[in-house]
């Protein structure tokens, strides 16, 4: 049986707008977000600098943590990023580029399977 994971991710301009999302596959709203390929909020502040994310087996999860962090003040989200990313380096340059694939960075987030 196929296990399934889901990512709650935070994104954030160059002046650090913050845009909170869910998704089943990390890499590839990543990328969305780089082409501005949804019109709205993150593509009008151009957030597409990955700089923290969870990741959860369980899709319910995921959903409660994202209506949670988006009811969030801004400075609670800063907290989260900064526990995880404290230089604020967009963590998917570790993946981007030079036949680097997500399987090592993304083992880092939280994980609701322990």
């Amino acid at each position: 049986m196929r296990e399934h994971h889901y990512y709650v991710y935070l994104v954030s301009s160059r002046t650090r707008v913050l845009y909170c999302g869910i998704t089943n596959n990390l890499v590839r709203r990543v990328e969305e977000h780089r082409r501005g390929e949804f019109a709205g909020f993150s593509a009008s502040y151009r957030c597409v600098r990955l700089v923290w994310y969870e990741r959860f087996q369980y899709v319910g999860n995921a959903i409660a943590r994202e209506k949670q962090i988006k009811r969030w003040r801004r400075e609670k989200k800063l907290v989260l990023i900064q526990r995880m990313n404290a230089s604020w380096v967009d963590l998917s340059e570790a993946w981007r580029g030079a036949n680097a694939g997500p399987s090592t960075s993304l083992r880092f987030g939280r994980d609701d399977k322990t």
